[in-house]
């Protein structure tokens, strides 16, 4: 896969994880996430997403989560923000993406913390079908 200059940093990355995961020091930059992307790409695929609106309606799913920080820098980011705020995903997607991050895994040094009892309780991750999206209609 083709990998492109994250600005000035010296980092590469992935067209498809631009906008879509933190870089920078402290372990940040570590091959793990990056390999995780890529295979986030044919979950988002196969579910006919793209893998922004994938992230966000996957962490609007999980009840501990109030709002999703979008973070858009141009309107062109912000339209498309939005137009994934609906998206729903389906137990079927949301298994497939426990297969490449099972819950609770720490991708990287810094990001191990305190786990959560809904990281430990299953039946704590998921909203009810109904309430998955992150602006309701």
């Amino acid at each position: 896969m083709e990998h492109r200059p994250l600005g000035r940093t010296g980092i590469y990355v992935s067209p498809y994880c631009l906008g879509t995961m933190m870089f920078g020091q402290n372990g940040n930059t570590d091959p793990r996430k990056f390999d995780a992307v890529e295979a986030l790409i044919p979950i988002a695929t196969q579910a006919g997403l793209s893998l922004t609106h994938l992230a966000m309606a996957f962490t609007i799913t999980h009840p501990a989560v109030t709002s999703a920080i979008i973070g858009p820098r141009t309107m062109g980011q912000l339209d498309d923000r939005l137009a994934g705020a609906t998206t729903t995903l389906d137990d079927d997607t949301l298994d497939l993406i426990d297969t490449v991050v099972p819950p609770g895994t720490d991708l990287g040094p810094i990001d191990v913390s305190y786990v959560p009892p809904q990281i430990q309780r299953a039946g704590l991750r998921r909203r009810p079908v109904g309430a998955r999206a992150a602006a309701l209609v």
